[in-house]
């Protein structure tokens, strides 16, 4: 069964700060996106990646990538959700697992990938990495005000990649009248069920200056 993974890296990244899009953001001696696509080449279980690059960086994306295979680039959507409809047009394998992976979470390790392809070879229709919630949720109103304090034990924060059976992924993208933050959000409205397997702390999303620091001084290269 061959594994496709899909990375949507079209966005701008506004809150990032830079003069680039995200994606093409370098840290540790790369950029962003470089990372993310060697790690999952080299985890060993991906055999073919597309990415959706900012349309106006495509030819820049190839050049960037250029040393890593089997990838292709295509130009991304206006929004995560659209790239990633971009991207499944370039699957055609009736027996593909599918991943799913922020190239903003460059730094996923190879282990947290084959947990999710894994799951997903093993039947599982749609499979995700989390984290337990370790700070305290509050609810609250639309003027600030505390109304509840939110029973963290059953949460989860959600990492990537996200894994799915290739019919699974297009028919919840087929289904979705609007975009959603995830993938797993559009099969949740099928009434598939979505399983998880353990995070790491390592595929942080790096959002902000401060994620990038971080990453910068701490991360190992996948």
């Amino acid at each position: 069964m061959s594994v496709v993974a899909l990375v949507p890296a079209a966005g701008r990244g506004e809150r990032l700060g830079a003069d680039l899009p995200k994606a093409l953001v370098p840290v540790a001696g790369a950029p962003l996106l470089v990372h993310a696509v060697r790690g999952l080449l080299d985890s060993g279980c991906v055999d073919h990646v597309v990415v959706a690059a900012p349309p106006l960086h495509v030819e820049q994306t190839e050049s960037l990538l250029s040393g890593l295979s089997p990838v292709t680039v295509v130009a991304g959507g206006a929004d995560r959700t659209s790239s990633v409809r971009i991207t499944l047009d370039h699957v055609v394998a009736s027996d593909t697992v599918v991943l799913v992976h922020d190239a903003a979470r460059a730094f996923t390790p190879a282990s947290v990938i084959k947990r999710v392809v894994a799951a997903v070879q093993s039947g599982k229709p749609a499979v995700i990495p989390v984290l337990a919630v370790t700070d305290t949720i509050k609810q609250v109103d639309a003027s600030g005000v505390v109304t509840a304090t939110i029973d963290r034990s059953s949460l989860r924060a959600v990492q990537t990649p996200q894994g799915f059976a290739l019919d699974v992924l297009r028919r919840a993208h087929a289904s979705a009248g609007d975009t959603a933050t995830d993938d797993a959000t559009l099969v949740e409205r099928l009434g598939i069920p979505v399983h998880t397997v353990e995070g790491h702390p390592h595929a942080l999303k790096i959002t902000t200056p401060f994620d990038l620091a971080i990453a910068e001084s701490h991360l190992p290269t996948p």
